[in-house]
C-alpha cells in the first residue's frame, strides 16, 4: 500500500516521541543543575540551543532514514535493521504486503495442485486405455496354434509391458493416502500360484527352474497389495536371473522367502535399492530397471505394516524376505 505524507509524519513522530521525552528530561536536569549551582542563565541557554540544534539535525537525518525504511517496507524489501524498529506504520505495511504475498502463494499452490490432479487423472485414464490394445495383442498371440520363437519372445515382452503399466497404476494408487485397506484372510499359496501362472511363459522361455514349497500361510492383510508386493519381487528375480533357480518357501514366524541365483546386488547399491529412481549397477548394465519397483514395494510394506528385508551379493543371487508377523504394530503409515 502507498503511504500518505500525513501517515508518514504521524508514524515518524511516534517513532521520535521517546527521544523527545528523553531530550526534555535531560534539559530539565541540566537546568536544575545550573539553577542550584547559581550559574549564569546565558550559559544554560547557550548549551540548550546547541543541544537543540544537534537534536534537530539528528531528527532530520532520522526522518530521511525512516522514509527510506517506509519505501523498503512498501516494496517488501525487508532489511534486518528494520527488525528493531517498532512502530505501527511500518508493521502495517509489512503485514499488508505479507497478506498479499500469502494470497498469491495460496492461489499459485492451488493452481499447481489442480494441474497436478488433472495430470494424474489423465495419466490414470491413459493407463487404463492402453491396457485394451495390449490385451487384444495378447489374445491374438494366444490363438496362434503354432508359436514361433518370435511369437514367444513377443508374449514375453507383452508381460513386461503389462508389468510396467501395473507398476505405474499401483504407484498412483499408493499416492492416494486416503484409500482404505481391505483386510481379510489371505491364503499366501493361492496368491503365489496366481502369480506363477502369469509368469509361467517367462520361466519356460528363459529356462529358469522353479522350486516352490507350499508355505501353508494364511495372514490377515489386504490381498491386492500382498499380491502386488510378491509379484514385484518375483518379477525382479526373473529380470536378473539369466539361468538357475528361483526358490519360494517359508521360514518360521510367517516369513515368506523369494530367493534367486541371479546377478545379485553390489554392497554399494544395497543400502540404496529402496530409493525412488535408483537403478544401481545391475539396472544400468541390463537396462531393465526403472528404479520404481522396490520403492513401491517398500511403500506397500509400510502401508501393510509388514517388514521387507533384501540380502544379496554381486554375482551370488538375491534373497527377499517378507515378514508378515507384524511384531511392531503401528496404527498409521
Amino acid at each position: 500500500m502507498a503511504s500518505s505524507k500525513k501517515m508518514v509524519t504521524i508514524g515518524f513522530l511516534k517513532y521520535l516521541f521517546p527521544q523527545c521525552v528523553l531530550f526534555g528530561l535531560f534539559s530539565l536536569v541540566f537546568g536544575a543543575v545550573y539553577f542550584l549551582t547559581r550559574q549564569e542563565m546565558r550559559v544554560f541557554i547557550t548549551a540548550f540551543q546547541i543541544s537543540l540544534l544537534i537534536f534537530l539535525l539528528a531528527s532530520v537525518i532520522q526522518f530521511f532514514m525512516y522514509l527510506a525504511k517506509v519505501k523498503r517496507a512498501e516494496s517488501t524489501s525487508y532489511d534486518e535493521s528494520d527488525a528493531f524498529l517498532s512502530n505501527d506504520l511500518i508493521h502495517q505495511i509489512y503485514e499488508s504486503n505479507y497478506l498479499v504475498l500469502q494470497n498469491q502463494f495460496l492461489t499459485k499452490k492451488q493452481a499447481d495442485n489442480d494441474k497436478q490432479s488433472e495430470l494424474m487423472d489423465y495419466f490414470s485414464l491413459w493407463i487404463h486405455q492402453i491396457k485394451t490394445p495390449l490385451s487384444a495383442m495378447s489374445l491374438i498371440l494366444q490363438r496362434q496354434e503354432e508359436k514361433t520363437p518370435d511369437q514367444l519372445k513377443l508374449e514375453q515382452e507383452l508381460i513386461y509391458v503389462n508389468d510396467y503399466i501395473h507398476l505405474a497404476l499401483n504407484y498412483l494408487k499408493l499416492e492416494e493416502t486416503g484409500k482404505e485397506l481391505e483386510i481379510e484372510s489371505v491364503d499366501v499359496d493361492t496368491v503365489i500360484r496366481t502369480i506363477l501362472k502369469k509368469y509361467a511363459i517367462l520361466f519356460i522361455y528363459n529356462k529358469i527352474s522353479l522350486d516352490f514349497k507350499p508355505t501353508n500361510m494364511v495372514i490377515q492383510s489386504d490381498k491386492k497389495w500382498v499380491q502386488v508386493l510378491i509379484e514385484q519381487l518375483l518379477s525382479n528375480s526373473l529380470k536378473y536371473t539369466q539361468t538357475g533357480t528361483i526358490s519360494i518357501f517359508a521360514e518360521p514366524d510367517q516369513t515368506l522367502v523369494i530367493e534367486d541365483t541371479g546377478s545379485g546386488i553390489s554392497k554399494e547399491d544395497l543400502p540404496k535399492i529402496f530409493e525412488k529412481g535408483y537403478t544401481g549397477l545391475n539396472g544400468r548394465l541390463h537396462d531393465k530397471s526403472t528404479g520404481i519397483g522396490l520403492f513401491i514395494s517398500r511403500k506397500i510394506t509400510q502401508r501393510l505394516n509388514i517388514a521387507l528385508v533384501i540380502d544379496a551379493e554381486l554375482g551370488e543371487g538375491t534373497t527377499a524376505r517378507i515378514d508378515f508377523s507384524r511384531k511392531d504394530t503401528r496404527l498409521f503409515d
